[in-house]
């Protein structure tokens, strides 16, 4: 029996997400938007797809929560996208609404789901939805960490023009500007990044890593980005719809590792059918420790906004 993956937020991160997961064929998918009819309508676009794209998951859209009953896994991109100029803390008033609401409506109908959340300010979303639906802390956590290190794999692969599958990277924190992307974690083909990138255009590249973001928003204008989100998403869907355990970063509840305590942090965890089955703590260096306070400082600050 296919697991039944609830997708919140039929807008483009959405709707490729709902695609992807029903292309690689990891469960029947159900499409949710406020927004009237149009979720049935792409919903129905994925499954007459089905024929040529060679997959056989279902794929409806909805209107109703009541749809969205007994879900496996629910994914939730619900929220205003940014804007040009607009910070992701800027997000926190409006979003914080948005996924208060659709948390306490998919909890009703789902009690044993795992929730992945992906809205925006990412790490306190994902904090109001684990607050709100009272759930385990293995079984809420968001998607982050795994769109950094992809942006920041994409940005080494473009610098050295080596296949993006022989990069490894790992990039930790907030998702913004204060993420941490670390260097000496990274490598190609095993080998130490820093054979093949002068330091300072690794700096430049680390740096171009924190604001890649926004640096799509620059150009698109009227939204953000989604390819790269909706894959990164597909990626945790399928460590846990397959049980592979994959370590990958993602923001998770900390009680205590990397000496942070009671808020949600990219780290690297084992993602499987429980959900976040385990979180791995890396040595850190003096300098790095100090870039993780920094980051750490910046989502409390975020957090502290919120209004429960």
């Amino acid at each position: 029996m296919r697991k039944k993956i609830t997708v919140i937020g039929a807008g483009h991160v959405g709707e490729v997400t709902a695609f992807k997961i029903s292309e690689q064929e990891l469960g029947d998918v159900l499409l949710l938007d406020i927004i009237e009819d149009m979720p049935i309508g792409k919903g129905l676009d994925m499954r007459e797809g089905g024929p040529v794209g060679k997959y056989d998951s279902s794929t409806f859209g909805t209107n109703s929560y009541e749809d969205t009953v007994n879900s496996d896994i629910v994914v939730i991109t619900a929220g205003v996208p940014r804007k040009p100029g607009m910070s992701r803390d800027e997000l926190v008033g409006t979003n914080f609404g948005i996924v208060k609401s659709v948390t306490e409506n998919v909890i009703k109908y789902s009690p044993d789901a795992l929730l992945l959340v992906v809205s925006n300010p990412l790490d306190a979303m994902v904090y109001t939805a684990f607050k709100t639906s009272g759930f385990p802390k293995n079984r809420v956590f968001g998607m982050a960490g795994i769109l950094d290190t992809t942006r920041f794999r994409a940005f080494l692969s473009m610098e050295t023009n080596v296949s993006v599958e022989s990069i490894q990277a790992l990039v930790l924190g907030g998702h913004g500007d204060t993420m941490v992307p670390f260097a000496r974690y990274t490598t190609i083909a095993g080998i130490p990044v820093s054979q093949f990138i002068p330091q300072d255009r690794l700096d430049a590249i680390i740096e171009r890593t924190r604001k890649g973001g926004g640096e799509i928003v620059k150009y698109l204008k009227t939204g953000s980005a989604y390819y790269a989100p909706s894959l990164a998403i597909t990626e945790m869907v399928e460590s846990i719809v397959k049980d592979k355990k994959k370590i990958l970063p993602c923001a998770a509840y900390l009680e205590g590792e990397y000496g942070i305590n009671g808020i949600y942090f990219g780290v690297p965890v084992k993602l499987g059918a429980n959900g976040v089955e385990e979180i791995i703590e890396i040595d850190l260096t003096e300098e790095e420790k100090q870039a993780i306070k920094k980051s750490e400082a910046a989502v409390r600050n975020v957090i502290d906004l919120l209004k429960f």
